[in-house]
């Protein structure tokens, strides 16, 4: 199963675990291998092209004081007239046309290459997901699962598009500077060497401390807000038990704290620009007198077109060791960006956990033999106690019992949604484990308490039921579940939108489009669960008349809280602590005075 959620902040450290995980990513890009490779063909060419700019400007910024004759290898070395500015500058705009073309295709490459990688791996977590077992999804939270989709994958776009190639260029960049530096002046680079890189590398963790410090603060100053927030929102209860000094100090202790931080980010931020100021700037100048000094004398070292290539070859190793650190940071993201997606889609699915592939006719007849059960959280809680109980075609059988006796479990266990710890559940003889849990389900319907509605219009919803449904069979099921008159009151009728979560529609509106996409569906098996406990009395008498009809010709499977809506069951099953403790109809367990007597005298229900 998926690691517990993790802080995104967090630094991800690369692991020989991770970097494995990791390369599930190429699975992806192996498709695209041929364009990618392509892309990284591009990225070669304009970034070796960007390595002649400062050669270049070097030169043409040299040129109006250069020297007959050459001082270094690298002003003999011209394989054209570099001595005439006006050549150095047409050929650097021949360099910026050439580079930006081979930018262009790389950008582009990089970007098609990504995309079609990204969908695919969209398509593949959510396939994945939609087919996880259910309880993947009481282990994992919903957000986390979302986020893994939506933002985890955003940071692998933004990686395999622009982060990798550009963290390539930068190394590129950077030991080819070196190679240019040394063939320039192989003193001044051992100098320049020794004193830019450190300093460029111990400013940038000198500025990624500081903006820790700061975040804190901003961290803090948020939960300060929090309580000035939580405090005027629950005023009353500030009040009317007198915490208004209790709320101040908290305030104050946290606004204090504050304080603190801003303070200690001040002190480390003058020392941060003291030393940007003295040691950074300082080796900079240092690295450019060393190299003037150079160019002194009648003999000198270095001609000033080299002096000024140096130059410019020092500012981009600079730019490109700065550069390093936050695109090594982004990589190790977006390799625990890929851990989670890779979590994901290696688990198991339903379909591979569960093997059966049956698909016997299913006429309604279901027994329980002995089926003992627990959550696989909490497996050291019993749910269901070996309980054996038959359903013959087209019965209904009702299910009583507290919150928490093991009825829910029971609808669960039907849908397969569960695998038994011990005992069957045969479907007409069949073992449930030995049926394809897609033929099975496809079998049943549910009304839930809960009825959850996708956002869409009335139509889809009912329709869901059966996606192909004509629009005769729609509303037909709409029609006997009472929900034609209220559809129909719309101005839009079937086309209304139903808001997110079924929002614009009331429970009982809601139920009765449940009811409808499960008429709509033709199951040979009902599962309803307290699909009346919550609705107002005339709610309840559409819903519940509605219901009398989908359960008509069924095998239905009744979790009642009302006891009134189960007194024709043809079998009630009296569940406490995961054992079935009475069983019969309506009329011989209120003949048998026992816990169903007791709770039907308790609601107040007629007897008779």
């Amino acid at each position: 199963m998926l690691r517990p959620n993790k802080d995104k902040s967090k630094k991800v450290k690369l692991t020989k675990e991770s970097i494995q995980k990791a390369k599930g990513i190429f699975t992806y890009l192996k498709p695209y291998r041929g364009a990618y490779l392509i892309g990284w063909f591009f990225l070669i060419l304009s970034t070796s092209a960007g390595l002649l700019f400062p050669f270049l400007m070097g030169q043409l910024l040299g040129g109006g004081s250069t020297s007959a004759t050459p001082t270094s290898a690298a002003d003999s070395v011209q394989l054209i007239n570099l001595k005439n500015i006006n050549t150095v500058a047409i050929v650097l705009f021949i360099l910026f046309g050439v580079q930006s073309v081979f930018s262009y295709f790389r950008v582009v490459i990089f970007t098609n290459v990504t995309e079609n990688a990204l969908r695919d791996i969209r398509k593949s977590a959510f396939d994945k997901l939609i087919f996880m077992p259910m309880d993947f999804f009481n282990q994992n939270k919903v957000g986390e699962l979302t986020s893994r989709i939506s933002s985890d994958i955003t940071q692998l776009q933004d990686t395999l598009k622009t982060t990798v190639a550009e963290f390539f260029r930068q190394v590129v960049i950077i030991a080819g500077g070196i190679v240019f530096l040394l063939f320039l002046s192989w003193k001044l680079a051992l100098i320049m060497l020794a004193t830019v890189p450190i300093m460029a590398i111990i400013a940038v963790f000198f500025g990624r401390f500081i903006r820790k410090l700061s975040k804190q603060a901003q961290d803090q100053a948020a939960e300060s807000n929090s309580i000035i927030e939580e405090s005027l929102m629950g005023i009353a209860n500030v009040k009317s038990f007198t915490n208004e000094h209790f709320i101040l100090r908290k305030y104050g202790k946290a606004i204090e704290e504050i304080r603190a931080l801003n303070i200690k980010s001040g002190v480390w931020r003058g020392l941060f620009i003291s030393f940007i100021i003295f040691c950074l700037f300082g080796a900079i100048v240092f690295i450019v007198w060393q190299g003037l000094l150079m160019t002194q004398g009648p003999n000198p070292e270095l001609s000033s077109q080299s002096f000024f290539s140096f130059v410019m070859y020092t500012i981009m190793m600079g730019a490109s060791i700065g550069s390093i650190p936050e695109l090594y940071a982004s990589i190790q993201k977006s390799i625990g960006a890929t851990e989670n997606l890779m979590d994901i889609i290696n688990n198991p699915s339903e379909k591979q956990l569960l093997k059966g592939q049956l698909k016997p006719a299913i006429l309604g007849n279901v027994e329980f033999l002995k089926a003992g059960f627990s959550y696989p959280q909490r497996s050291d809680i019993s749910v269901l106690n070996g309980i054996s109980f038959a359903a013959k075609s087209n019965e209904t059988i009702a299910l009583v019992g507290s919150s928490g006796s093991g009825k829910s479990t029971i609808s669960s266990l039907l849908m397969n949604y569960y695998t038994l710890n011990s005992g069957n559940i045969l479907f007409d003889g069949v073992d449930i484990q030995d049926i394809d849990v897609e033929y099975l389900r496809s079998q049943m319907a549910m009304v839930p308490q809960e009825v959850i509605l996708f956002a869409g219009t009335i139509r889809e919803n009912i329709s869901f039921g059966k996606t192909e449904a004509t629009e005769a069979e729609i509303i037909d099921a709409a029609q006997k579940a009472n929900a034609l008159e209220f559809i129909n009151s719309f101005p839009e009728g079937l086309e209304t939108q139903v808001g997110d979560r079924g929002i614009q529609l009331s429970g009982g509106q809601k139920q009765r489009i449940a009811i409808a996409r499960a008429i709509i569906k033709n199951p040979t098996i009902l599962i309803l669960d307290e699909a009346t406990s919550a609705l107002d009395s005339e709610s309840e008498r559409l819903v519940q008349d509605a219901l009398d009809k989908l359960m008509v010709g069924r095998t239905s499977f009744v979790i009642a809280h009302r006891l009134s809506t189960i007194k024709n069951a043809d079998k009630i099953l009296v569940i406490q602590n995961g054992n079935i403790i009475e069983t019969g109809t309506h009329d011989e367990l209120i003949k048998d005075n026992g816990v169903y007597n007791n709770l039907v005298e308790l609601q107040g229900i007629e007897l008779s």
